[in-house]
């Protein structure tokens, strides 16, 4: 088999879910590295595994039914594996293996006896080319990617892509064009932190987009992509929906795209332009900062 993702919302034909069984104790401060995660755990509310894993497996069970194949990782005991999008990601027939914080390299051992069962076109990155899968976004021969290069960026954990990332692909893929767009972070206010690009930004359909006008540092990078894709043809979020995850939906094909039941104001403008609606409960595992785009890593999407 041959990797291939052509876009953001082509037809999914095979993509790896995160597990959350022997997913560790209840962690310390110390262990985790983003702010709503820090913030549940210091709550009383940080998420059950028990719970976690009911999730998961509802997110597959919509995956099966559109006929998709989904492979799972190879279960590390006592070891977060839910977030797989930060491991890797593919742009056309070449799989990028992330370079990702120290603390979660085993995560990539998790997933290797999938990958070899495709033919080998794994890249992987100079170790100063810091990029993880949810900063990437591939649309109609064109990468977004999120990322933050202000003096201060070794001192945050939230910061996961550099700006040596933009200089990588710019190089690798001279014959797309490469969006940078320059991410607000925060170490403690999972309101004001944008984890990845997808907490802000996700491509539905052919040419609509769901953004968070306040997660972006310039706003000229609002503005391009205001331009990019056209007022009408995108649904703004608010603060509070950031926080929700409201834009880290996931897309089956250009018209079915799986989403959390709660979004309602979403889910309405999906459905008033004729999109299907998958709704899966993700409440737990969104208390991580991650949701359905976080949790998959697809490896397979063509055109139709």
């Amino acid at each position: 088999m041959n990797f291939l993702v052509s876009s953001e919302t082509s037809k999914l034909k095979s993509v790896i879910i995160g597990i959350a069984n022997s997913n560790g104790k209840t962690p310390q401060i110390d262990d985790l590295y983003d702010p709503k995660s820090i913030e549940n755990l210091k709550k009383g509310t940080y998420p059950k595994e028990s719970d976690m894993v009911l999730e998961l497996e509802s997110f597959v069970d919509v995956l099966q039914k559109h006929n998709v194949t989904v492979y799972r990782p190879k279960l590390i005991n006592n070891y977060n594996q839910i977030f797989t999008r930060d491991v890797g990601f593919v742009i056309d027939n070449f799989f990028f293996k992330s370079n990702i914080l120290p603390k979660r390299a085993k995560e990539f051992q998790a997933i290797d006896s999938i990958l070899s069962n495709f033919n080998d076109n794994i890249i992987e990155l100079p170790e100063n080319v810091h990029v993880e899968g949810g900063d990437v976004l591939y649309h109609n021969n064109i990468i977004f990617i999120g990322y933050y290069d202000l003096d201060d960026y070794s001192d945050l954990f939230t910061a996961r892509t550099n700006k040596k990332a933009i200089d990588c692909f710019l190089n690798f893929f001279p014959e797309k064009k490469i969006f940078p767009l320059h991410l607000n972070k925060s170490l403690n206010d999972p309101k004001k932190n944008i984890l990845h690009l997808d907490c802000c930004l996700q491509i539905v359909g052919s040419n609509k987009a769901i953004i968070h006008p306040d997660a972006f540092t310039y706003k000229k990078d609002y503005l391009m992509l205001v331009e990019l894709f056209g007022k009408k043809n995108i649904f703004e979020i608010n603060n509070q929906e950031m926080y929700e995850m409201t834009s880290n939906v996931l897309s089956i094909d250009q018209k079915t795209v799986i989403t959390q039941s709660k979004f309602k104001r979403l889910n309405s403008w999906l459905k008033s332009n004729d999109f299907v609606v998958e709704e899966v409960d993700f409440s737990e595992v969104s208390k991580q900062e991650g949701l359905f785009r976080c949790t998959s890593l697809p490896l397979i999407r063509y055109d139709e």
